[in-house]
């Protein structure tokens, strides 16, 4: 297996409403809220599901990385109810093998709803559910073992269990990868994020704001000084400004695609980190795994959703 995944697994549940149930249920239009089971039952209770898609971070990656043809794999917990068998079937429809063993739990299954409205804005409410209360027990070690690249999410780390079963995938893993997923996520596991990028990962994934912050950079040159130190494979993108890859004293920058129409910023990082590590394992040079990257990101961002396809 060239890459196995290992995240949160999120179904999102796509449903179309009007402006009036957004305030009916005092919800901020292009937000995303995180909300518990009692409150996304009553959400959905009357709301007709117009699709579901086996989503989350890092499987949105996974997916990705399965449409250009690359064999891989995704650990995500899930409860064996509705929703989780959904979840299940939606990764193998994409050719993505799925190494976890549902079971009955007493959370049900993670899951994002999308509000989408006549204007075609996202508003979402999330309820982790049992995805974030993964254990090392839920680990398959063998697949870890098989893959070439293991990668992770930083929305999935926490202390505890969560943070166990990052260890246990890290010390069998050949090579790990990472996004740090959110500034939000970095701001609140610094420490353990820097540990992580310092001597655990051999390549990291971030983007401008979520790098600055990890290092405490007033500017841009210290995260190139910082990434040249490292010795390990660091990943930006810039928004903009396009994205840059340094590693020791190579720094390899790639600009934007122009004129695009975009429609939904949804599923942007995970497409370009999709691309990027088509390139790399495939032994593309790293300004081509950065074109490649770029190329993905640049469509799923001109279609509603995280999917090419």
């Amino acid at each position: 297996m060239k890459i196995l995944g290992i995240g949160n697994a999120i179904i999102d549940v796509i449903c179309k409403v009007d402006d009036s149930f957004l305030k009916k249920n005092n919800l901020v239009k292009s937000t995303m809220k995180l909300v518990d089971q009692n409150e996304f039952k009553n959400l959905t209770s009357n709301l007709k599901i117009e699709e579901t898609v086996s989503g989350g971070s890092v499987a949105n990656s996974i997916v990705g990385l399965s449409q250009l043809d690359n064999n891989v794999g995704f650990i995500g917990k899930i409860n064996n109810d509705k929703f989780g068998n959904e979840y299940e079937k939606g990764l193998k429809k994409e050719k993505v093998k799925f190494f976890y063993s549902k079971k009955n739990e007493d959370t049900s299954t993670g899951t994002c709803l999308i509000l989408i409205t006549p204007d075609s804005e996202r508003t979402m409410c999330t309820f982790l559910g049992i995805a974030g209360k993964i254990n090392e027990n839920d680990i398959d070690i063998k697949a870890v073992k098989e893959s070439e690249i293991t990668f992770f999410e930083g929305y999935l780390w926490d202390e505890g269990h969560p943070k166990k079963a990052f260890e246990k995938a890290i010390k069998s893993s050949k090579k790990t990868a990472m996004s740090l997923s959110d500034k939000f996520c970095v701001d609140r596991h610094k420490s353990n994020f820097l540990n992580l990028v310092k001597n655990s990962l051999d390549i990291t994934f971030a983007n401008e704001q979520e790098i600055l912050s990890l290092i405490n950079a007033k500017t841009f040159d210290e995260v190139i000084s910082f990434g040249k130190n490292l010795g390990k494979l660091i990943v930006i993108t810039r928004g903009e400004k396009g994205s840059i890859a340094i590693k020791n004293d190579e720094v390899v920058e790639f600009g934007v695609q122009k004129n695009l129409k975009i429609v939904d910023l949804t599923g942007a990082g995970d497409l370009f980190a999709a691309g990027f590590l088509h390139g790399y394992i495939n032994q593309f040079s790293i300004k081509k795994s950065l074109e490649k990257g770029t190329e993905m990101s640049s469509k799923i961002i001109q279609k509603i959703g995280a999917r090419l396809f």
